[in-house]
């Protein structure tokens, strides 16, 4: 587990992290009907070996009435798209049900608690892999389809989201994406100071050490690749030295913002060329197709749209 891996597991080991997650990064109002003060680290000394062995991910539970809710965060930071990520989810899932059950952890109902599955993917190509494990299997005989595992996990994909996109309020997991895509010294230091404001609490300042450690081992070595970093223990301190690093910092990111907004043009432009093949070859566009296009790049988007030209169906094309 490289220093990446293991200082965003440091960050969601800490409950506020968790909180803004959910709150402003899942679909929905149901997280209204949580107990989120309720929140906990799971217990990994019960967990089997196989699970245990799952060290970089996250396992929190959370009051949802009388009962407990599950969110599991996988942490995927390898350079390449998983694209069989769904079924490693339903693996891992299953895994920590049979642990709650072999650990006499279940509630009174002997009934298996609800899992939110999140993946937090960080990595450089955007993340086109199916998220729902029905879109990885063939669809086979129509009466086989009751049998048909029916799982989906959340994805979060940093790099793939825009600046409206992101919770305007104060939300800590936003200002981590933040932080991650800024583009220039000073947009970056605008959310540090933000983050300096909200842990200015003697209750945040583990959260605060472990914001600062990543930033000193992770981020900042990438922004700026030719100065060396001193041992900042702090986050102020951490302000205080971008204000004298502004001329590598800027120019790093710049070059990166025109990359990224070359690709995004690409990417939209072949979505448009698929969504009007496909609209005018087979009518509405399927929920199941828009995620399969929301999350492909733009050479493949291209590819789709010319097989779709001649195909006689879309399962043809995206099955």
């Amino acid at each position: 587990m490289d220093d990446h891996d293991t200082a965003y597991r440091l960050l969601f080991s800490h409950q506020a992290m968790v909180r803004d997650l959910l709150l402003g990064f899942t679909p929905g109002t149901w997280t209204n009907e949580l107990d989120l003060d309720t929140l906990e680290r799971v217990n990994t000394s019960y967990v089997t070996d196989d699970l245990r062995s799952r060290c970089d991910d996250v396992i929190w539970r959370v009051r949802w009435g009388d009962d407990w809710l599950y969110v599991y965060i996988l942490l995927e930071f390898q350079s390449s798209v998983d694209r069989f990520m769904a079924v490693r989810i339903m693996a891992y899932v299953a895994l920590l049900y049979q642990d709650l059950i072999r650990g006499d952890q279940l509630e009174s109902d002997r009934l298996l608690p609800p899992v939110l599955p999140v993946v937090l993917y960080n990595g450089e190509p955007r993340w086109r892999a199916p998220q729902h494990i029905a879109d990885l299997i063939h669809p086979g005989p129509g009466a086989l389809t009751p049998w048909r595992p029916a799982m989906r996990y959340l994805l979060l994909d940093e790099g793939a989201y825009e600046e409206a996109a992101l919770p305007g309020e104060r939300n800590l997991v936003a200002a981590l994406f933040r932080l991650e895509t800024s583009r220039t010294k000073e947009d970056f230091r605008r959310v540090l100071r933000l983050l300096i404001d909200w842990l200015d609490t003697p209750e945040q300042a583990d959260l605060r050490r472990s914001i600062t450690a990543w930033l000193r081992r992770v981020l900042l070595p990438r922004r700026m690749r030719d100065t060396p970093i001193p041992e900042i223990q702090d986050l102020q301190e951490v302000d205080t030295m971008l204000s004298e690093r502004v001329k590598d910092w800027t120019r790093d990111w710049r070059e990166q913002g025109l990359e990224q907004g070359l690709e995004q043009g690409r990417k939209e432009e072949a979505t448009a060329i698929a969504t009007a093949v496909i609209e005018r070859r087979f009518g509405d566009v399927p929920l199941w197709v828009q995620d399969r296009l929301r999350v492909a790049d733009a050479t493949q988007l291209h590819n789709w749209a010319l097989a779709l030209l001649d195909a006689p169906s879309l399962e043809a094309v995206f099955s």
